[in-house]
């Protein structure tokens, strides 16, 4: 499909125009903003926090966002979300709750997008999920060339999500005073037809973009001492290494890492019965491998109790398990979980250790 051109000046007018039949959910500022100090090579870094959140006016969209504290999943798997209601006066009425409006997830890094694949499969296999599914059906995804890398926690450039080529309807690139736009699929495409603001791209620009592209790569750099394909292997040989409890010395088993996972996708189900005990709802809630009772089952067993144990099941699934069951990445390196961590336990200094033993 043909290169488009977007002058930034517009943006917020497309934004503001998706938001007329969208729900457009985007990256925006959260709490104080700092000046934007500069990093050793004059890489711009930007200052505060940011969050994927519903946008009530476009003028608060941040393009020039580092990272977000929660990944842009949680368009497609809320932390909480009603799935059932239960009516039990006269003939129970069980009513499924489909949570799903038409949106737009807006300014999403590559390192983000190459997660959306694997929850697809994810919530596809065995057991397709309809609140997922009917979510994902409804969600269009504008993505956000990354020319440089977050912060010094981000590995994308190791786990091949620095860049991307598919899994985008439209996926936006900075040239300086505009945004290139590489169209991705048809929705993508009625997308721009509705609005006049984006032009097909000249050679002037054309030439801007592979400038722009080209001069990315020497600001990221590889952090894992050895090829990401080597994982699975690397890490069933290292099933016993000592660098597990070490691990779990430290762990507090708070589940930050995995809450601010963008690949993380298991869940708790609670039902809450009204007082009345005419009508029930059932919720799902996000859950994490690292809480002590996540294991736990109806026979007081626990069988991963240890939290050496459980930091060997997060790390050996990122590197191997979902890897080897969806064929794709089960880490895209965005470094969350390394920035979260209250006791400073970092994936990639793990599987280094373990590669060097």
């Amino acid at each position: 499909m043909h290169l488009r051109v977007l002058p930034k000046e517009q943006v917020t007018r497309f934004v503001g125009a998706l938001m007329a039949d969208y729900r457009v959910v985007a990256p925006v500022a959260k709490g104080p903003q700092s000046p934007a100090p500069r990093s050793s090579g004059a890489v711009p870094v930007v200052a505060g926090q940011f969050g994927f959140e519903p946008l009530d006016d476009p003028l608060d969209l941040r393009l020039d966002y580092n990272i977000t504290i929660l990944p842009p999943k949680t368009a497609l798997q809320p932390p909480r979300e009603r799935v059932v209601r239960i009516q039990f006066e006269g003939e129970p009425i069980v009513e499924p709750i489909v949570d799903a409006v038409p949106t737009v997830l807006f300014g999403v890094h590559t390192c983000d997008l190459h997660a959306v694949p694997m929850l697809d499969r994810a919530f596809s296999a065995d057991y397709p999920d309809a609140h997922y599914l009917e979510r994902r059906k409804r969600t269009l995804i504008v993505s956000l060339e990354c020319l440089k890398p977050c912060d010094e926690h981000s590995f994308c450039k190791d786990m091949g999500t620095v860049a991307a080529e598919a899994g985008y309807d439209l996926h936006l690139t900075d040239i300086g005073s505009a945004y290139t736009i590489d169209v991705g699929t048809e929705a993508g495409a009625a997308l721009l037809d509705t609005y006049e603001g984006a032009k097909a791209a000249e050679d002037g620009e054309t030439g801007l973009l592979q400038e722009a592209l080209s001069a990315k790569w020497p600001r990221f750099r590889n952090r894992l001492t050895f090829d990401s394909a080597e994982l699975p292997s690397l890490l069933a040989a290292g099933y016993n290494h000592p660098v597990w409890k070490e691990l779990g010395a430290r762990c507090l088993a708070c589940g930050s890492c995995t809450n601010v996972c963008p690949t993380c996708y298991c869940f708790n189900v609670t039902d809450s019965i009204e007082l009345s005990q005419t009508a029930a709802e059932r919720t799902r809630n996000w859950d994490s491998c690292q809480l002590e009772e996540f294991a736990l089952v109806a026979s007081g067993e626990n069988f991963r109790e240890a939290r050496s144990a459980r930091q060997r099941h997060r790390m050996m699934r990122k590197g191997k398990y979902l890897w080897e069951r969806f064929g794709t990445t089960g880490c895209v390196g965005c470094g969350r979980c390394i920035r979260a961590c209250l006791v400073h336990i970092n994936i990639v200094d793990t599987y280094n250790a373990i590669r060097c033993a």
